[in-house]
């Protein structure tokens, strides 16, 4: 619930960039630059990430996995309500911009925390047979936040005029965050704490600095994580945010088109991603990220050249096809995360692996944009980020199997 109220929050701003965020926050720029904007605004939150990685990844270090999870959830939700009520450039100029991109850093500090926390949550509770499973579940946060976001904005276009949604009613999806704040936390103070960082504590195992004993023990397990998390995040900010506003200002889908076809790729995660958990607990987390990766390289130019002449039943198949390769990527992620660092400073790698590699991800689309925009929006050009990233990720996934650490012998936890 946690996760999907996290990702719910953040594609909503996916969403909104790829549509209305240029006109409404950026108008200053001109009608290309409003765009380019609107899409960076996104990497924004991505750069402050790992900030918040190192922030909360020693309080879950130091203090516990579960005291964490309620400041991050809570940070995200009250800073994605606030974008329901900011001022547009029509009304406050650049102030308008100002605050978004403040409200953004505040979502990307709290996202910085998150991710490893969830997957821990999940993780350290189980035994290690069962943890490859266990890790996926928190990724279903992703598609769940997706389809919820992709819904809501669904309806306002087939409720609503362009008019009225520019207007006023681009605020109703971020206000949703409020109450769902409250549920998520209600949920998140009934979690007990991991038997894991019990048995670190009660140890008196912990590093006064967890990030500086990460990056002591093991450097270049952080540079190898970074590599394999690109292709599950990245994936995300190409096929959800640029290849929306690609294929309405270039391809000339309809934006409801485009959500409903992203929709139904998501539905189908919500099936796809225990299945390949439970394939990661038969063959390892390593390689279904690598089977994943490779998938997607051989997709990668044939998924975009076939765009270019889609009616719309191929649009949704190339969408699906475009998601469920990355997804095995994005299954196995948290469990080859947690097989590859110590448990003392766990939380702290987990968050600061992911969310370097996030930072990357995050300017995916604004740059695959400026790519568009360099080549003529030769039909390749989504294609090439889209395998750089793949051949990034199979070839990390490959050295992650090879480094491997299983320490949790010591940390109370069964191991069958």
């Amino acid at each position: 619930m946690g996760t999907s109220l996290e990702s719910y929050d953040f594609y909503l701003f996916a969403y909104f960039s790829a549509f209305f965020a240029g006109p409404l926050f950026f108008s200053g720029f001109g009608e290309v630059g409003e765009d380019i904007a609107a899409l960076l605004t996104i990497g924004v939150a991505f750069v402050i990430r790992p900030i918040g990685a190192i922030i909360f990844g020693h309080l879950g270090d130091r203090l516990g996995r579960r005291r964490t999870l309620i400041v991050t959830i809570t940070m995200m939700g009250v800073a994605t309500g606030l974008i329901g009520v900011l001022p547009t450039y029509d009304q406050v100029g650049w102030l308008a911009a100002a605050l978004l991109i403040l409200l953004r850093l505040v979502q990307g500090i709290s996202l910085g925390g998150e991710w490893g926390g969830a997957i821990l949550i999940a993780t350290e509770h189980e035994s290690r047979a069962k943890r490859a499973f266990a890790a996926a579940m928190p990724q279903l946060g992703s598609p769940i936040g997706s389809i919820l976001s992709a819904v809501a904005f669904i309806w306002l276009t087939l409720s609503l005029t362009s008019a009225e949604i520019t207007e006023w009613a681009w605020r109703i999806p971020f206000l949703t965050a409020i109450p769902l704040l409250a549920v998520s936390l209600y949920l998140r103070l009934a979690v007990t704490e991991t038997p894991v960082f019990e048995s670190v504590k009660k140890a008196q195992r912990r590093p006064k600095v967890p990030i500086a004993a990460l990056l002591r023990a093991q450097p270049t397990a952080v540079v190898v994580a970074i590599g394999v998390a690109l292709l599950g995040i990245g994936s995300y900010s190409l096929m959800n945010t640029y290849t929306l506003n690609y294929g309405n200002a270039v391809l000339g889908f309809d934006y409801y088109q485009l959500l409903i076809a992203t929709t139904i790729g998501g539905l189908l995660q919500l099936v796809t991603i225990p299945l390949f958990g439970a394939w990661a607990t038969r063959i390892g987390s390593g390689m279904v990220v690598a089977i994943g990766a490779l998938g997607t390289l051989l997709v990668a130019f044939p998924l975009y050249y076939f765009l270019q002449f889609a009616d719309f039943g191929v649009l949704v198949a190339m969408m699906v096809i475009g998601g469920i390769l990355p997804t095995m990527s994005w299954a196995a992620l948290g469990g080859i995360f947690t097989e590859l660092f110590d448990e003392r400073y766990r939380y702290s790698a987990l968050s600061f692996a992911y969310a370097l590699s996030a930072a990357v991800a995050g300017f995916v689309p604004g740059l695959t944009a400026v790519l568009g925009e360099q080549t003529g929006n030769a039909w390749w050009h989504p294609g090439i980020v889209l395998a750089a990233m793949s051949l990034i990720t199979l070839v990390a996934s490959l050295v992650a199997i090879r480094m491997r650490v299983d320490k949790d012998e010591d940390a109370g936890v069964p191991l069958d």
